[in-house]
């Protein structure tokens, strides 16, 4: 029998089971639509049961996942609506447009909510600089994220960027969103009656994309430069101008639901909107408005072209909402309508080229338990003893540090961004947090005191060294930085970055990710509202297999009660320091900047995260930001507490004047990325209440030392002076770093 399931993405048996369900061998476009609606991108088939691990439901949760995104309220007056998805194999085949159309996909998944967009964030990640291609995919994504940001006007406000050799065939994109909407006003991908017109505006539909959620769901191998045509191509000035049309559509309540086209295309949102509803859906594909000639009803049903959003109407709004698209130049038509019998059918010109059930497109996707098990690294990384650590040199060290492209500073990447369009943005990228002020005075007209704080985290080397406790380990970092400006965490999304779940330890290491993941946010009280799963990032070069570090990107937002009464993490003047948080334990190195930058290592366990204390923690930061005692605040992170207190005074004219006594040797206390610390400022005739509120929630301090004018870092350890150090010369290793790296003075 020729193998015609494996072009479509199917298996064997998956293509069996078709065959048996209908009765009937599915022609080619019937098997474009199963191909793309069953793959891994769109179906979860792989992950769906361990997803329900996460808690979804709070008081102020107004929707959790299952929609385009999730939506909390933030007071009575205003609801936000947020979301974070991958687009990482089309950023590695065609890094300018893969990265551009995913910041344009999530604009319209919080766009199809009813919210307007105002902030964006992005967590990319890239091999190291030793592989030639990845100055070409840093400069390439970078660029799409700006060039698409920046021409919206939306501003990208915050994120991360990783390097490590795990991700050099693999890159990962993730792209966040999240727009306000009145309380009250919600959209979501629902028909409410037969006979419903599914309209579609927008962009016109040409041959782009097509495969793309297919080409989503495999691996790469040699091969993956010739999947250039999969990658969507996306157009900013049109994006804005469905935002605003579809804005104008809302305000007058005009329709009844709305989806936008994103995976599978035309085929994906019709079924999606069909299944929600109860319902079925007829498509008449000859009205879709193409931009090439001779498209074929499989290519028109399942193209990704960009900008595009379906939305079902009542007839009598009809001539209203084409008044509005036309009005924006925009393409539109009305594309077919809901019927009664559950049934997806799709004509063109006249003969009917689709006709399957809903349910076995949407809802009888297969659902796997595949094979998991430890992997065999696993035992390898754990046979380490810090112990047996030569003393490292603390001034060599820190050099290396600063030079590390995932310590140095990343503005070479955000000065790209326009982070201050919509003049909303508070907090600038830089910062634990980006702060953001909820007013918006053109449709819709919201306005709150409180502010919004965004952050976002994904460490795939702790994650790799132990899942379980690395999953734990990321949910606290993104509560805690909320907290570090003063927000009270509210709710996260994910994107969950893994390899080929058909390898048992792959799988492994997803299901004790998301048992951490779960625990943290049930102890934090923080629930997972939307998000994405994006699997088979994998190469397979020459025999060699290399899947990703497992990656849960993890986007957290929190409320401010006041957007005027936020906490920096750099100090303005002089101020005294304190180490606060889960200061008594055993300061590690395992999975650290450090051990990995001076040793050569990646290695040890993940140093656990006590969940009663960071919660202590962040209750802590957020009185004391409320109390305005902490002047400032810093979590400490990546490259550890000397890298933190160095990040807070780079670009202040202030320097460090640090006096620290401990009993543990030097390099693990400057340098561990244990969890559950954070530096605050505070003025000197506050110390007392700063210690007493700290102990009195049993948390520890430690006195580090002062902000000082003059631009030295000065540190002794013990009594021992280790650091004798000219601020300007740190920061401009610090500075400099990336933009050498990448052969670019911009």
């Amino acid at each position: 029998m020729e193998r015609v399931w494996e072009a479509f993405g199917l298996t064997e048996e998956e293509y069996k089971t078709i065959v048996k369900k209908l009765g009937r061998e599915p022609n080619e476009v019937e098997l474009g639509v199963l191909g793309a609606l069953w793959s891994e991108h769109c179906s979860y088939k792989s992950t769906k049961k361990y997803l329900k691990l996460f808690p979804t439901e709070a008081p102020w949760v107004v929707q959790g996942p299952g929609e385009n995104a999730g939506v909390v309220a933030v007071d009575d007056k205003v609801w936000v609506a947020f979301k974070v998805e991958s687009h990482n194999h089309p950023s590695f085949i065609e890094p300018f447009h893969g990265a551009a159309t995913g910041v344009g996909g999530i604009i319209r998944d919080v766009l199809s909510m009813g919210a307007r967009p105002v902030a964006l964030a992005d967590s990319l990640r890239f091999g190291e600089f030793d592989y030639e291609r990845t100055k070409t995919l840093v400069k390439g994504v970078v660029s799409g994220i700006s060039f698409y940001g920046n021409c919206v006007g939306v501003p990208t406000v915050c994120g991360e960027t990783f390097f490590e050799s795990s991700y050099k065939t693999n890159p990962l994109v993730n792209a966040f969103c999240l727009g306000i909407m009145p309380a009250g006003r919600i959209y979501r991908a629902r028909a409410t009656r037969e006979g419903q017109l599914l309209f579609l505006i927008g962009s016109s539909t040409g041959r782009d994309g097509i495969h793309g959620a297919v080409m989503a769901s495999g691996e790469f191998g040699e091969d993956a430069e010739k999947k250039r045509p999969s990658v969507q191509i996306g157009d900013p000035y049109y994006g804005k101008k469905l935002i605003e049309a579809i804005m104008e559509i809302v305000e007058e309540d005009l329709i009844v639901g709305m989806q936008d086209l994103g995976a599978a295309g035309l085929a994906g949102a019709s079924s999606e909107i069909a299944s929600k509803s109860g319902m079925g859906v007829e498509l008449y594909l000859e009205r879709v408005p193409l931009r090439e000639k001779d498209m074929t009803p499989y290519e028109i049903l399942l193209s990704e072209s960009q900008e595009r959003m379906l939305l079902v109407l009542e007839e009598e709004n009809l001539p209203r909402v084409e008044e509005i698209a036309r009005r924006w130049h925009l393409e539109y038509g009305v594309v077919g309508k809901t019927t009664p019998d559950r049934a997806f059918r799709a004509f063109y010109k006249g003969k009917k080229v689709v006709d399957l059930p809903v349910s076995l497109i949407v809802d009888e996707a297969p659902v796997y338990e595949r094979p998991a098990k430890e992997p065999e690294y696993i035992k390898r990384v754990r046979e380490f003893n810090q112990d047996e650590l030569p003393q490292a040199d603390i001034v060599s060290a820190l050099y290396k540090l600063l030079e590390s492209p995932n310590v140095c500073s990343k503005d070479w990447v955000y000065t790209q961004y326009d982070y201050q369009v919509g003049t909303n943005t508070v907090l600038t990228p830089g910062h634990d947090s980006a702060v953001l002020r909820l007013k918006w005075v053109v449709r819709p007209e919201v306005r709150t005191e409180k502010g919004i704080a965004i952050s976002a985290e994904g460490n795939g080397r702790m994650v790799f060294l132990n899942p379980y406790e690395g999953g734990k380990f990321v949910v606290a970092e993104v509560c805690r930085n909320l907290a570090c400006s003063g927000a009270r965490p509210l709710a996260i999304t994910d994107c969950l970055n893994f390899g080929n779940p058909e390898r048992p330890g792959v799988m492994w290491q997803f299901i004790k990710t998301v048992e951490g993941m779960a625990e943290a946010c049930r102890e934090l009280g923080v629930p997972v509202v939307s998000g994405n799963v994006s699997l088979y990032n994998e190469t397979v070069e020459r025999n060699e297999v290399r899947n990703i570090f497992p990656t849960p990107i993890v986007v957290g937002v929190g409320v401010l009660e006041s957007v005027d009464v936020y906490t920096p993490s750099k100090p303005e003047g002089e101020c005294e320091l304190f180490l606060i948080g889960d200061t008594d334990r055993e300061m590690r190195l395992d999975g650290s900047e450090f051990l990995k930058v001076v040793h050569g290592l990646v290695r040890g366990d993940v140093p656990a995260v006590d969940l009663g204390k960071e919660k202590k923690l962040i209750e802590l930061l957020v009185e004391m930001s409320k109390r305005k005692l902490s002047l400032c605040a810093h979590d400490v992170s990546t490259g550890g507490l000397l890298i933190a207190l160095l990040e807070m005074v780079f670009g202040t004219e202030l320097g460090l004047e640090l006096e620290i006594y401990s009993s543990q040797r030097a390099d693990a206390f400057l340098f561990s990325e244990n969890p559950t610390r954070v530096v605050v400022g505070v003025e000197g005739e506050r110390a007392e209440e700063l210690k007493e509120l700290v102990e009195s929630e049993n948390l520890g301090w430690i006195y580090l030392g002062k902000t000082s004018e003059e631009r030295k870092l000065r540190l002794t350890y013990n009594g021992e002076e280790l650091l004798n150090e000219d601020i300007e010369k740190l920061e401009r290793v610090w500075k400099e770093s990336l933009p050498k790296l990448l052969g670019s003075t911009f």
